[in-house]
């Protein structure tokens, strides 16, 4: 059989990056940027580490979340595009990912200050002078290097949550451009927009966001509402959930994983710490028990389906509050994001363009509703509507629009990028077959 010659291209592109790796010059440490050893709190080191586990157990608790809810014919691709997001996002986030996320900003100036877009590519480039010193204004007790690899794993659960809207239709090779395209162009420099301690976002408009309420969930539900459109439906959008004690497992190692992804987000073993880490399981048992007896309202019967689902919209919507909220304000972020959630899902207009696991109902409507109920209560002084911080609530309101259009308008480009070089979309046979079959050979 003949070698495609994208799976040649493929193949020297990971040769390339090994060997550059290999020879990639180490620049000497801007000591100025860093602490001493002394810096390091080694309760700081253990939480992050524990964190980082937690967070990297999420990406296969989604392929479980995501693999119970399709048919028979697609549970291993659709497994299998969440899993494989550990391998290629990874590997881009040491070459250049963290670099562009987290290097000195590259941006613009207003009133004479500056805030960053994205970040400059070469200054971290195979995480050089990503090291064991603690870095003085992004992490400051643990080694810089450990704060690299805890954001790894957000970008990489990131482009894994986009899967589920185009299920068993899309190309697993166009899949893989996709996710390395997204990471690069829409991932990181929002991220550094939010998170960077001179971002645009978070230093000029004030942007709130604990844990990737923004980052993470509206970029890939507003992603996900691009991908649905650009590839279509599904000539059978008619399917049984396969296995929904897989859907029951992969939400318990998401509800698990998350407390790292939450608490973890605090980048310390302390009370903030310690108070993300209640909000966060209080908001999910809220949005689960409102889903369940909002559908029966509905006079729809009870299901394993939808409380996994509302669990995880709870967990959605916390996710950017989650350290600036109180425990009893937290049990309304999940009573009202299931409700407008469960809506969203049922709407006949979203219903209609055939997004597959309802993503952007999910992660997309509960990651706005989590960045506009955190511009309302997050405490502190001036911090958010009901604390005196009009502007505050202004801002966000204004970032909520920035990010919804960068991230879908730049995702929708992405999406025609990619579909011109490599089809999005597989045929029609092999949709009908199923993708585990005509893409992996292999059955469920």
């Amino acid at each position: 059989m003949k070698i495609e010659k994208r799976w040649i291209v493929s193949f020297v592109l990971i040769a390339f990056v090994a060997v550059l790796g290999l020879i990639w010059p180490s620049e000497p440490l801007n000591l100025s940027n860093f602490g001493t050893e002394e810096n390091i709190v080694t309760a700081d080191v253990a939480w992050l580490l524990t964190s980082s586990c937690l967070v990297l157990l999420m990406t296969p608790g989604l392929s479980f979340f995501y693999g119970g809810m399709v048919g028979k014919k697609n549970v291993i691709s659709t497994m299998l595009q969440s899993f494989i997001c550990l391998g290629v996002v990874s590997l881009l986030w040491v070459a250049i990912g963290f670099s562009l996320a987290f290097g000195d900003s590259i941006g613009i100036t207003i009133n004479e200050n500056h805030y960053g877009i994205i970040g400059n590519p070469f200054q971290f480039a195979f995480f050089d002078q990503v090291a064991v010193l603690p870095h003085t204004k992004m992490a400051s007790t643990i080694p810089f290097v450990l704060f690299a690899l805890f954001q790894m794993k957000f970008a990489v659960i990131t482009p894994a949550i986009i899967t589920g809207s185009f299920a068993e239709r899309v190309r697993f090779i166009s899949y893989l451009l996709f996710i390395c395209l997204f990471t690069l162009f829409i991932y990181t420099p929002l991220c550094h927009m939010v998170w960077h301690p001179n971002g645009l976002l978070g230093s000029y408009f004030g942007v709130k966001d604990f844990a990737g309420g923004t980052v993470v969930h509206m970029s890939a539900g507003f992603a996900a509402l691009a991908g649905v459109l650009v590839l279509g439906k599904r000539k059978n959008s008619e399917h049984i959930p396969t296995n929904i004690p897989f859907v029951l497992l992969g939400t318990g190692m998401l509800w698990f994983g998350w407390f790292g992804f939450n608490a973890g987000s605090a980048l310390a073993a302390n009370a903030t710490a310690a108070m993300a880490f209640a909000t966060t399981t209080i908001a999910s048992a809220s949005a689960m028990l409102t889903w369940i007896f909002f559908d029966r309202l509905h006079r729809r019967k009870v299901s394993a389906l939808g409380a996994c689902i509302g669990a995880v919209v709870g967990l959605v919507a916390i996710t950017p509050a989650a350290g600036f909220v109180s425990i009893p304000q937290s049990i309304f972020f999940g009573f009202i994001a299931a409700i407008v959630s469960n809506k969203m899902l049922y709407w006949k207009k979203l219903k209609a363009i055939d997004d597959t696991l309802d993503v952007f109902a999910c992660h997309g409507v509960g990651g706005i509703m989590g960045m506009i109920l955190t511009a309302i209560f997050a405490q502190g002084e001036n911090a958010s509507l009901l604390h005196g911080g009009w502007n505050v609530f202004g801002h966000h309101m204004i970032a909520l629009l920035l990010v919804a259009a960068f991230t879908f308008f730049g995702s929708l480009l992405l999406y025609k990028v990619t579909n011109s070089i490599i089809p999005l979309r597989v045929s029609e046979e092999s949709e009908q077959v199923g993708l585990d079959v005509s893409q992996h050979d292999e059955r469920f």
